[in-house]
């Protein structure tokens, strides 16, 4: 039954870690951006959450519609000062990756700033305690939550991409960008809508985090970052599907070594898998068959 409770627990933290991926691989996949700010974008939604429940006094929902605002309208924001002035000028990729750590260093100090240092939480009353009883498991009610938010905005992300005039125009922008612009599609508003989907994602993720952990503090997304790129690593560059089959794979696999092994030996238990899987597979579990961008945008 401990085995249960376990793969239950990484699932809930490996929905988390695959939320947060899912706006890092849209990213990757459709404008090449490895957004160093990604954490900060994170971090910034969770404040956003938890200022509009404690200053605010609104309800869980209309909180994380804050936290998913907040979060793509600071990612549009990145786009149009650190990303596109860099694309105009056909800048190469290292000099995005400085410029988002750049950004990154200046929400950082923000949040440092406005939160002082100090780690903040919810107030107990901001999502109800409810604990189920199921086949001997204790389920929260907050767990089932995240996981059904999580699988909803894969499946959402899915059709989007695939089954609407939107997602067309993004596949379009990823394939080659030169080429969208002759069909008469705007490029750069397929960018910014893009970026803030992404920050959304990334604000969502932050909320369900400081209210899971019930911790909210300026430097809660670095760690995530990180995990973030093991999840599209492990799911497959530019795979929507794989960005949440990564994170639920590390999720699993954090959880029991916890449980089984050491807690000072589960990121290096998931570093291992993460070697052994790319072995395997060097385009990660769904890279081959889920990348939404195959070739390099022109």
């Amino acid at each position: 039954m401990l085995l249960i409770q376990q793969l239950l627990n990484g699932l809930v933290m490996g929905s988390v870690y695959g939320l947060f991926a899912l706006g890092f691989t849209l990213l990757f996949g459709v404008n090449h951006v490895l957004n160093m700010a990604y954490g900060s974008v994170f971090m910034w939604g969770a404040f956003a959450g938890l200022y509009a429940v404690t200053v605010l006094s609104v309800s869980f929902p209309v909180a994380l519609l804050i936290g998913m605002a907040v979060g793509g309208v600071i990612s549009v924001l990145l786009d149009l000062l650190a990303f596109r002035p860099l694309r105009r000028r056909n800048a190469p990729d290292f000099s995005t990756i400085a410029s988002s750590i750049g950004a990154n260093l200046v929400l950082l100090t923000l949040a440092q700033k406005v939160s002082g240092t100090q780690v903040m939480r919810f107030p107990f009353d901001t999502f109800p305690t409810v604990i189920l009883q199921a086949f001997g498991l204790r389920i929260q009610l907050l767990q089932l939550i995240v996981i059904a938010i999580a699988v909803g905005t894969v499946l959402a992300l899915v059709y989007m991409l695939y089954r609407t005039g939107f997602g067309r125009r993004i596949r379009a922008v990823a394939f080659s960008e030169r080429a969208s612009r002759l069909l008469g599609i705007d490029a750069g508003l397929v960018d910014m809508q893009v970026f803030f989907v992404s920050g959304a994602l990334a604000g969502i993720a932050g909320v369900l985090i400081g209210l899971a952990f019930n911790s909210v503090h300026y430097m809660m997304g670095e760690p995530f970052l990180m995990q973030a790129f093991v999840a599209i690593i492990l799911g497959g560059l530019g795979s929507i599907p794989g960005a949440l089959l990564g994170g639920l794979v590390m999720g699993i696999v954090q959880s029991l070594s916890y449980a089984y092994i050491s807690s000072a030996a589960a990121e290096a238990i998931t570093f291992a898998v993460l070697f052994a899987i790319i072995l395997v597979r060097p385009t990660g579990l769904l890279g081959k068959a889920s990348t939404v961008m195959r070739v390099q945008r022109q």
